[in-house]
């Protein structure tokens, strides 16, 4: 079980493991305390980088095991990066606690979108397929041209990542889809080809493709391809480092204090 000990630190357990964190009578008024659900992985670990870098204090993390209520309770802002069976019971901490959250949790599924509809009637909720703020505007730039180019123009998605990525297409390639139809005045789910293999068919009319490859170390490609009879439009955004994504999550996460209850998007931390 986690547990906070009193006195001028603290003492989180994750998965057997010890962490010191502060107090929050240490800290300045205008610090904010980010607590990590998803600490163990490459991508806690840039979180904690790049709350160091941003001038604010990690106040813990918990992984699989842990509780996410007593690191609500401890923390202004949560940050989730850990997976998509463990969001209810992040989202129960944060309603609990009234601190907002950021959930960049990928492979999310229409169930997890309604949790996060429904707890963002109590507080904050920041839920994105990607947190880097490039993809943010790539997003942005995609959904702008697809409003503006007709049904003439087949839309495509190609993402690339890394060898161990369980889940496909990426929820950035989803986000980036999800842009191109909102362009495009289209249901996504209605709209969209992937996988194919064989003899599919012609390519339907106004639909939004996806492809996805796997290999290497690759932190994350995405290219949206519109293509027309002769000429071709290309939108590429490049991770070369996942510190973009921890940089991106904790501008989210100063973004979200003080914001009243409701479901944000990356968008809005632009002011897209």
């Amino acid at each position: 079980m986690q547990g906070v000990l009193h006195g001028p630190s603290s003492l989180s357990l994750s998965k057997g493991r010890f962490s010191f964190m502060r107090q929050p009578s240490d800290l300045g008024d205008c610090v904010t305390r980010i607590g990590i659900i998803g600490s163990e992985g490459r991508m806690g670990q840039a979180l904690v980088s790049a709350i160091a870098a941003a001038g604010e204090v990690h106040s813990g993390g918990i992984d699989q095991g842990g509780d996410p209520l007593t690191l609500a309770q401890a923390s202004d802002v949560l940050v989730d990066f850990s997976s998509p069976h463990a969001l209810e019971a992040n989202l129960d901490a944060a309603v609990a606690a009234g601190v907002p959250i950021l959930i960049g949790t990928t492979g999310l599924e229409e169930r997890h979108h309604w949790l996060c509809d429904s707890a963002s009637a109590s507080v904050p909720v920041l839920q994105t397929g990607n947190t880097s703020l490039g993809v943010t505007m790539l997003a942005f730039l995609v959904r702008e041209a697809a409003a503006r180019l007709g049904e003439d123009w087949d839309i495509e998605i190609v993402e690339t990542h890394h060898r161990k990525k369980v889940d496909a297409p990426s929820g950035t390639a989803l986000l980036l889809g999800e842009a191109a139809a909102k362009g495009r005045g289209i249901v996504l789910a209605e709209s969209s080809e992937r996988g194919r293999d064989g003899v599919t068919g012609a390519r339907g009319i106004g639909t939004i493709g996806f492809a996805a490859l796997r290999g290497g170390s690759v932190a994350g490609d995405h290219t949206v391809h519109f293509l027309a009879d002769d000429e071709r439009i290309a939108l590429s955004h490049l991770a070369e480092n996942r510190s973009i994504f921890a940089k991106g999550a904790i501008k989210g996460a100063q973004w979200l204090i003080g914001k009243g209850a409701g479901r944000y998007g990356m968008g809005e931390v632009l002011g897209l």
